[in-house]
């Protein structure tokens, strides 16, 4: 049985121990709320660059091998991430040996060395070179159709920044940011696994309870308008074309996330979606195609993604929206729809076997302030019928959210043929949906 336990400390410092007593392992995550979004202007990539030099040794493991070995040496191997609005630190360890590795931890986020960083600069660069062509243009699909999203706010901004901020950034600017954002109160740690309550929270408490600091920042909130869809083309030297198209979605409080998760399913969720159905099985256009869902604190996106030929980009694209003013306008068939609840059900009951997915739904989620037990979210799917799918669509999918980029050997004609679609999808929109009632994309 799954249980668990939350402690905060005097400092500001909340705890949370998932105990998994069926497993043989267990997992750390210290969480922290700074992300890309949190990057000063001129700036931008300090968040996720702070996150590596973490890595370059502590006060007790002076350089980079001797802090990885030290994992090693109780089962783990440290990882992190940083993303638009969050950092984490995770490893796996044995079970027996989760005080070592909370003490690891608490060596590289209060006693960082912040030593060779001219190094991890060249490092980075190798990273940011992988988004930008032999004429400096940025191709990452993301990062282009982030930037249509949220123009002149961090949001829009690559997460690992650009090649001038990462070279400009000097350790003043490191020692700032941790003593602005690592700070108890910003931060969660998270164990998970076969694990006991009272010597996890003992364990973190003494290897976290000199941690001090205050935050003090507000994040500024990102742009919200749009009225048409927005493109971007840019020619890239490839052999297929790779395709994003992200519609403004919903923020992370929305109630309208739990189905927006159903719709990327049915899209996008496997052999038998939509998306895969009509692309690679009818008409052998793509290898295959993805969706995500990103959702922060005041706005989100739904992006479809796939790559294919240059001649069967046009296609492409009207395939993709064709899809989605279908679930928008045409109730979603009962078995369809309790089929995809079902895999999505099966998914809830497989991740209790998971120490990441555990301590991602309850570290991450007491650090967004959105903790929910399994139950919560199976009820809240059941619940969902066809109407309040098609309602979703309606909201998502209308045109003036919708945002295309377009990276490769794409050619004019097709980009007029792409731009002739749009228009198109827009016509056809307000003729399906007119007399669908509310829910049409407000």
């Amino acid at each position: 049985m799954i249980t668990c336990h939350k402690k905060a400390l005097p400092n500001g410092l909340r705890l949370v121990v998932v105990e998994m007593p069926h497993l043989h392992c267990a997992e750390i995550a210290i969480y922290l709320k700074v992300g890309g979004r949190n990057d000063p202007a001129e700036k931008e990539g300090l968040s996720h660059f702070l996150e590596h030099m973490l890595f370059r040794g502590t006060a007790e493991y002076p350089t980079t091998q001797e802090l990885e070995t030290a994992f090693e040496v109780i089962g783990g191997s440290v990882n992190a991430s940083t993303d638009e609005e969050s950092t984490c630190y995770f490893s796996r360890v044995h079970p027996t040996r989760v005080a070592e590795g909370i003490n690891l931890f608490s060596s590289m986020l209060l006693r960082p060395a912040l030593s060779g960083i001219e190094v991890e600069k060249r490092i980075i660069t190798e990273e940011a070179l992988e988004d930008i062509n032999e004429r400096g243009e940025e191709i990452n699909t993301h990062n282009l159709a982030s930037q249509l999203l949220w123009p002149g706010h961090p949001l829009g901004a690559p997460t690992i920044g650009y090649l001038e901020t990462i070279n400009n950034f000097t350790t003043d600017d490191l020692r700032g940011h941790l003593a602005r954002y690592y700070v108890p109160a910003n931060a969660v740690v998270v164990i998970a696994g076969d694990v006991n309550a009272d010597v996890a929270f003992a364990a973190s408490e003494s290897a976290f309870s000199s941690w001090s600091g205050a935050l003090g920042c507000v994040l500024c909130p990102p742009p919200s308008g749009q009225s048409a869809p927005q493109t971007v083309f840019i020619e890239d030297s490839d052999s297929q074309v790779h395709l994003q198209i992200a519609f403004r979605g919903f923020a992370r409080p929305d109630q309208r996330i739990a189905t927006t998760r159903l719709i990327r399913r049915i899209l996008c969720g496997g052999g038998s979606s939509r998306l895969h159905l009509s692309l690679r099985e009818r008409l052998g256009i793509v290898y295959s195609v993805d969706a995500s869902i990103s959702a922060y604190e005041e706005t989100g996106a739904f992006a479809i993604e796939l790559s294919t030929a240059p001649e069967n980009l046009a296609q492409a694209v009207g395939e993709v929206l064709r899809e989605t003013m279908r679930i928008a306008v045409e109730p979603i068939p009962a078995d369809e729809l309790q089929r995809i609840k079902q895999g999505y059900f099966f998914d809830l009951e497989y991740s209790r076997d998971s120490t990441f997915e555990m301590q991602v739904r309850y570290g991450w989620g007491e650090l967004m302030g959105l903790v929910r037990h399994i139950e919560e979210d199976h009820a809240e799917v059941a619940a969902v019928d066809a109407e309040t799918v098609r309602s979703t669509a309606r909201s998502l999918f209308a045109p003036h959210n919708l945002n295309l980029v377009a990276v490769g050997p794409w050619g004019v004609a097709t980009k007029w043929d792409i731009q002739a679609i749009l228009k198109q999808y827009g016509k056809e929109w307000e003729l399906g949906t007119k007399n669908q009632g509310p829910g049409t994309g407000e």
